[in-house]
């Protein structure tokens, strides 16, 4: 059977020293183990019209430097379309803006995070809920992530289950319905990418409250929180299949 490819929202860019790596569909492809011919990569952020879901095995959201509060019009015509898609039950994974602009779309609040920035590597502490959840069930209930946001979900869409939370964020993951995902860290970051933020973001670390330097020499790998986007794509084959 021929797989029918994942669609990646492109909705930002990298911070301009880490672009030598690529852009985040590239990032995200090849933590989710996909080939570049199962992957097609809309930029929404630059007016790239939103294609039919009907022929994609799953919809990925990448991150943003972007403001869902913003509620720019590429942003709010995306969260509309999400909407749509989670509704008719497609397997959706969010991450960071997208995890923010899927929960905006289903009626959930997104603002500035009253506890600051969040950088680096932090711990996530699963929910009751996680254990079986179809991406979660069977991972230990505290793993290290990479994050970096000043932006989080306040408050999750109606009826969705959350999934994870940190320290400094009540809302790290949740679920909407069957096969609608939202994960405020970055599952396709390695260490090179989380490094790399931290020294972007010092001077806005620092007016946080933190120390730019202890956050980096902090960073560690999360093979853990990676996984889950091969998770999500094995999950989207199973529903493609009708399991």
């Amino acid at each position: 059977m021929n797989h029918a490819p994942f669609l990646i929202l492109e909705t930002g860019q990298p911070v301009a020293s880490l672009r030598r790596y690529g852009r985040f569909p590239h990032w995200i492809r090849v933590a989710a183990g996909l080939e570049a011919d199962e992957t097609v990569v809309v930029d929404v952020e630059h007016g790239e019209a939103l294609p039919d879901p009907a022929g994609f095995a799953g919809v990925i959201v990448t991150g943003s430097a972007a403001y869902v509060t913003d509620r720019a019009e590429w942003s709010e015509r995306s969260a509309q379309w999400l909407r749509d898609v989670a509704h008719d039950g497609r397997p959706v994974f969010g991450i960071c803006y997208g995890h923010q602009l899927l929960a905006h779309a289903l009626g959930g609040e997104v603002a500035y995070n009253p506890a600051g920035r969040e950088s680096g590597t932090i711990e996530l502490a699963l929910d009751p809920s996680a254990v079986d959840d179809p991406l979660f069930a069977g991972l230990p209930s505290h793993f290290p992530a990479h994050a970096t946001h000043l932006q989080t979900v306040l408050r999750a869409p109606e009826g969705a289950a959350i999934l994870a939370r940190s320290a400094q964020d009540n809302c790290h993951a949740f679920r909407w319905g069957q096969q609608a995902w939202g994960v405020q860290f970055h599952p396709e970051f390695a260490t090179h990418h989380m490094r790399g933020y931290v020294r972007a973001r010092a001077e806005c670390i620092r007016s946080h409250g933190g120390c730019a330097r202890t956050v980096a020499r902090g960073v560690s790998a999360a093979p853990l929180a990676r996984q889950l986007l091969r998770r999500f794509v094995r999950q989207a084959r199973n529903v493609e299949r009708g399991h």
